[in-house]
Order: C-alpha cells, then structure tokens, then sequence
C-alpha cells in the first residue's frame, strides 16, 4: 500500500465538509473521514489550515447563509436549517459575530431577490413581439 501523507487526509475532511456542510457532520465524522482518532485530527486540522475544524465547518455554513440571505427570499429560519444549524438563536448569535450585522439587517443591505429573478428569453420574445401586425401575410390572412 502506497504511503499517503498526513495532509491529504486532512484534504479529505475538509473536502467533505465543504460538500457536505448542510447534512449533520460533526468532527467525529471529519476526523473518521480524515482517518484519525478525534483528538488528534482537531490538533493537525487546526495546525494545517489555522482553525478548529468546527469552526471551519461553521464559516462554511455561515457562507452559504449569507449567499441564499442575499439572493432569495426564504425566511430566515428555513435558511438557518438549509445550511446544516439547528439552533435560530445561535445561528443569529454566530452570524451576528461573523458579518457584524443580524442575518435580517444583512439581507436589507442588499436588493430584493425579485431583483436577481431571471427571465426565459423565450417568455420575453413572446412579450416583446408587436401586438399590431403591419405584414401585408397578417392581414391577407385575417381577410381570407
């Protein structure tokens, strides 16, 4: 068996937290991942990339709160479950460090997500079309 160093099962786990951020890891699952007893996996995650693994897990998650809080309208709460957090409080209290604002006071800094809604170029061609048809087939065909 071909020797693998350290940091790619550290890789690993971080990868695994990163694809799965919203599902209910905890570092016992990041170190099982990693191939490491828990203990020893939170001392190298931490001197590998310079935070705990929890921590790391929980910018993820505050990351992408922050993403659906800026481009879509769900409430708050729904986003606080979406992204893997089982408390409102201390999502609140966590966001709050993190950005430096309230997750409500954060999405109010930013445009509607009726803003970013995107419209099928086909649903505009039919509505940008003239409603008085000037080609001479138009009107041959409403005579006939």
């Amino acid at each position: 068996m071909a020797f693998v160093p350290p940091a790619r099962h550290l890789l690993r786990a971080k990868d695994l937290a990163d694809a799965r951020y919203f599902e209910p890891l905890g570092v016992s699952d990041l170190a099982r991942a990693a191939g490491l007893s828990r203990a020893h996996f939170s001392r190298e995650f931490r001197r590998a990339f310079g935070e705990s693994p929890h921590a790391y897990l929980l910018t993820r998650r505050l990351e992408r709160a922050a993403a659906l809080l800026r481009s879509t309208d769900r409430p708050v709460a729904d986003i606080c479950l979406s992204v893997g957090l089982r408390s409102i409080g201390s999502f609140t209290t966590s966001f709050t460090r993190t950005f430096g604002v309230s997750p409500t006071a954060y999405r109010a800094a930013f445009p509607p997500a009726s803003a970013h809604a995107l419209v099928p170029a086909c649903v505009v061609h039919v509505y940008a079309r003239p409603q008085h048809r000037t080609f001479r087939e138009d009107s041959r065909a409403a005579r006939g």
